[in-house]
């Protein structure tokens, strides 16, 4: 269950693709308030999308289906195999649940949308997230280890949608660098107001 302009939303899709499983599609449609009908609260009660069902498991929240996929279908691509990086991996998670969320999609949601937001908090949380990240992708290639994990998916998203935030990337070329090196996975898939240039 997922919404069409939704980064959460994107990242779940983003797996799916990369790692070239089936799946359906269900809309829902967030004007129609489709997600706070009975049905879809039995499935996530805090209304949100995106919701994956798979077989008998139901989970709600895009970081944790990024997990589950990795785990379940990913045969050891898409998470590192040793502990240190498996609790880095949940370090970016948290992240991008935290940082990017009251940063980059605060931001997105009032340009975009017309969200009333506390503007200059989510100004400096995005300059210091986008600051953190160019030091960080300075120095590695990706998040976490040496090829691209769900990490870099979780918090890929809402920078690569930087122009519906009115973002400027310019200062960030190592964040430009790697946002097109995930461009570039075999299977990649995009939505409407992703940054293309590296």
């Amino acid at each position: 269950m997922w919404s069409a302009a939704s980064g959460n939303c994107h990242k779940v899709r983003l797996l799916l693709s990369l790692l070239d499983l089936p799946y359906e599609r269900v809309l829902v449609r967030g004007n129609e308030r489709e997600h706070q009908s009975p049905a879809f609260l039995a499935r996530n009660p805090f209304g949100q999308v995106p919701v994956l069902v798979d077989d008998s498991v139901v989970l709600r929240d895009s970081q944790a289906i990024l997990l589950y996929l990795a785990l379940t279908y990913g045969n050891g691509r898409w998470l590192p195999a040793s502990a240190a990086g498996q609790a880095q991996v949940a370090a970016w998670l948290s992240t991008a649940a935290n940082e990017v969320a009251h940063g980059p999609a605060l931001l997105r949601a009032h340009y975009r949308f017309g969200r009333p937001i506390d503007l200059a908090g989510a100004e400096a949380g995005t300059a210091r997230l986008l600051a953190i990240l160019e030091a960080h992708l300075a120095a590695h290639d990706w998040l976490v280890g040496d090829s691209p994990s769900i990490a870099d998916l979780a918090i890929y998203p809402y920078l690569a949608l930087a122009p519906d935030a009115r973002i400027d990337l310019t200062p960030y070329p190592a964040v430009r660098r790697w946002l097109a090196a995930v461009r570039d996975q075999p299977g990649y898939v995009g939505m409407p107001g992703m940054y293309d240039h590296a």
